[in-house]
């Protein structure tokens, strides 16, 4: 037992000396412990005298009120040490190791692969550096690894927090860290030197290089901060965690940590909550709960483990009242993630708050740059920047992502931070931006394309080069998330201009990728916005479009409402171009109505208009349309010259839509008289509607040369291709793509010798074309009916005959 005297006990007096430190910082005992980093449990003790305090909280007390440590080494160390120095004789207890690591969590989850790459590092170069956004899981990882390390380490088990992160205080200075250190491996104090960082570094060094001892360097701000924190020669390691890249320890590598598994997730959540996750646990009661629950932890272990806590200590909740606790506001995540914030500059930090403004989930250096009106190179460093804090992520080149709980983060401190004019006109750049971009891809692919500069909102300073369609239809598949956000963002905030403008741009990758169920909602929203507008030409082409939309979802009636109210805005208006476009789009509908004179018609003055426009696009265009309509009519050598025409205009896109109806045409106009030359332009057609992606494309090519092949009389490779396209008719979901190629199909059929197959497809094209206006069809499958009914069946082939006379005098 310890043996004081009231003259002069070295921890009395001591107490004494740390009192008045106190006093000299004019702080309470629960501010002071905070300033310094120490538990006010233990503070206290340490002021009354009930306890030692270790070296370094003296130091910390010291430091904090700008007085020299030094003159109370010796008092600290007869304190520590009161009792005189046993007999020689006596046997010598060796002192145990020092263990400070924390203690390893129990519900340690997952992290198989990340683990095994820190044990590795550790192996080839006795540090490794352990970085990853805040809650994360860094320094839990740090940890259980330098547990699993201790065997091998038998010396010391070190761990600092180096409080790059905390909040309210600044992160702890190397010289500080290091003074802690060489304690924690009861350096004398008369060994430690006491000026300069190098010489302090040096002989930490020299301590490790002569022990096996494993550090945890947590929560390091930057490798400024860590550097002078590494051992050097000798078997000692360390393990550095940090919320920032550590770029500027090159030798030291990086194990970079995600999110965890949905997987790994949902066992966290388990076993930190204590619930079995068996079928009576309150997790699977309510399944749906808990998937709400992981998603709004983000899949982060910090805020899965908090969670957890709450049910654990609350068996009375259920899993949906955590729901709804969770989603009140703000949470212990934020105050976490602040920290990290608020290492970042002004334009760093106005840039991380207005991503939050951002409506679709992955975003390119491009709509950062106009989100933020900065340079594109500046956007770029910026972007570079909190990607190394872990602010943002890249899932792959060239593209960013802000973590949901990130995101959300963002967008509440720029709601705090940023006036509302300078988010909305924020917000603004961004939907000029997506407009804009869209309209240049949208050049870059010349199919249906707007073939008109956007007027809405300003260009932004800088746009990506889109030096193909490739790479434009790229583009799309990468924004068209971000795309479909902006229009709704656009519609929801009244930017009417933007509503009305958008849908124009996506037609061609619409047709590529999303068929025209959601491209008639757009245009329908599109044409609301314009008609709030009130721009005459603007109403107009929103009126074509969403009849050009209709049209192609098989709804002609409504389409033809549509045409007939874009003429008459036009007819006031006078637009070349768009009476051009909508002659066009009314040509294709009176084919399908079932005329014939009035779509030549219509072909041909579109072909005007675009001559006076001069648009080559357009021309070519029109006089394609003019020529597969004489071939329907049984014009072969009038719409082999057409197609003809369209191959010699100069082109360097083999792809280009014109060219590829006239490679079409062509193909089936001189498959009896040139079978080498239409196979070829028909072979090559398909292979160019396959690169293009255009799926509606390739089956009409198909089902064309499914036609060629029959007029050849080579009958199974037709019915082989007329099989292929109906295959990819199949996936579309869209059966007026079907009912173009039904009769022809059939009469494939009947040549080859399957009249039944023959019958059963001229009568689903028979049901098909009343329901879809399409009255060309109905006529054709008539007439294919009847041929196949003429020897079994004479009467009911004639009544077919006298339909399908009745169908071409409704049309005239």
């Amino acid at each position: 037992m310890r043996q004081r005297t009231a003259q002069a006990d070295p921890q009395e007096e001591l107490a004494a000396q740390l009192r008045a430190l106190q006093k000299l910082s004019g702080l309470g005992v629960r501010a002071l412990a905070r300033d310094t980093g120490l538990s006010s449990s233990s503070l206290s003790r340490y002021l009354n005298g009930q306890t030692v305090p270790p070296w370094p909280a003296v130091i910390a007390l010291c430091r904090l009120v700008k007085r020299d440590p030094r003159p109370l080494r010796p008092l600290w160390e007869r304190s520590s040490d009161p009792l005189p120095a046993p007999p020689k004789s006596s046997r010598l207890v060796p002192p145990q190791p020092r263990n400070d690591l924390p203690r390893d969590v129990a519900d340690f989850t997952g992290r198989e692969a990340e683990l095994a790459a820190v044990l590795a590092a550790v192996d080839s170069h006795r540090i490794v550096a352990i970085d990853g956004m805040a809650g994360v899981g860094k320094s839990c990882l740090a940890v259980h690894a330098a547990h699993r390390l201790t065997g091998r380490y038998p010396d010391a088990q070190l761990y600092v927090d180096l409080h790059g992160f905390t909040e309210g205080r600044p992160p702890l200075d190397p010289d500080s860290a290091l003074r802690m250190l060489l304690g924690a491996l009861d350096v004398p104090s008369e060994r430690v030197p006491q000026d300069g960082l190098e010489q302090l570094a040096a002989c930490w060094r020299a301590e490790l290089a002569r022990r096996r001892v494993v550090v945890v360097l947590d929560n390091a701000a930057d490798a400024d901060q860590a550097r002078p924190l590494l051992p050097g020669a000798g078997p000692s390691v360390a393990l550095v965690t940090s919320r920032n890249r550590l770029l500027g320890l090159e030798e030291v590598p990086p194990v970079s940590l995600d999110v965890l598994t949905p997987e790994e997730s949902a066992e966290l959540l388990a076993r930190a909550s204590g619930d079995s996750g068996g079928p009576g646990g309150r997790l699977s009661r309510d399944p749906e709960a808990t998937a709400e629950v992981l998603r709004l932890c983000g899949r982060l272990p910090l805020a899965l483990r908090l969670a957890a806590a709450r049910l654990r200590h609350r068996p009375g909740w259920t899993v949906g009242i955590l729901v709804e606790r969770m989603a009140e506001g703000a949470s212990e995540f934020d105050t976490a993630l602040a920290m990290s914030v608020r290492q970042l500059d002004r334009a760093q930090g106005r840039l991380f708050r207005l991503l939050g403004l951002l409506p679709g989930a992955s975003f390119d250096e491009y709509v950062a740059a106009a989100l933020a009106d900065v340079p594109l190179r500046t956007a770029r460093a910026m972007l570079e920047d909190l990607l190394d804090a872990h602010l943002v992520q890249q899932p792959t080149p060239g593209r960013y992502r802000l973590h949901d709980l990130v995101h959300q983060h963002a967008r509440r401190a720029g709601a705090e931070q940023d006036t509302a004019a300078e988010r909305e006109r924020a917000l603004g750049r961004v939907l000029d931006y997506y407009v804009h971009a869209a309209a240049a891809a949208d050049t870059a692919m010349p199919f249906v394309s707007a073939d008109r500069a956007p007027s809405a909102g300003r260009p932004p300073a800088e746009l990506p080069r889109f030096a193909d369609k490739n790479v434009a239809l790229a583009w799309f598949v990468a924004e068209y998330g971000n795309l479909i956000g902006v229009f709704e963002t656009a519609a929801a905030i009244g930017a009417d201009a933007h509503v009305s403008e958008l849908p124009r741009f996506l037609r061609a990758y619409f047709a590529r990728r999303c068929g025209t169920t959601h491209l008639n909602v757009l245009f329908e929203r599109s044409l609301a916005a314009a008609e709030r507008l009130g721009d005459p030409l603007r109403l107009a082409e929103a009126h074509s479009d969403l009849g050009f939309a209709r049209y192609n979802a098989g709804r002609t009636a409504e389409a033809a409402a549509a045409y007939e109210a874009a003429g008459r805005l036009l007819s006031r208006t006078r637009d070349i171009r768009a009476e051009a476009e909508l002659a066009m789009r009314r040509g294709y509908l009176s084919w399908d109505e079932g005329h014939f004179e009035e779509p030549l018609d219509l072909f041909r003055l579109a072909g005007e208009l675009y001559d006076e426009a001069g648009s080559v696009t357009g021309a070519a265009h029109a006089a394609a349309a003019k020529g597969w309509a004489m071939l329907q009519l049984g014009h072969r050598e009038e719409a082999a010259r057409l197609a003809r025409e369209v191959l010699g205009i100069p082109h360097d896109d083999p792809a280009w839509p014109p060219t590829l109806t006239a490679r079409i045409i062509l193909g089936v106009a001189i498959a009896g008289e040139e079978p080498e030359e239409a196979t070829e332009h028909l072979h090559l057609a398909l292979a160019l509607s396959r690169e293009d992606g255009h799926l509606n494309n390739q089956a009409w090519c198909l089902n064309c040369l499914g036609v060629a092949l029959r007029q050849m009389g080579r009958y199974e490779e037709a019915l082989a291709s007329h099989r292929e396209a109906f295959a990819l008719l199949d996936e579309l979901f869209e059966e007026h793509w079907k009912l173009r190629f039904l009769n022809g199909y059939g009469e494939t059929c009947r040549l080859a010798g399957l009249p039944e197959e023959a019958l059963r497809l001229h009568r689903e094209a028979l049901e098909l074309a009343p329901r879809l206006g399409y009255r060309f069809e109905k006529a054709q499958a008539h007439e294919g009916i009847a041929i196949l009914l003429d020897e079994t069946d004479p009467a009911a082939a004639a009544r077919h005959r006298a339909a399908r006379q009745a169908v071409l005098q409704e049309v005239g």
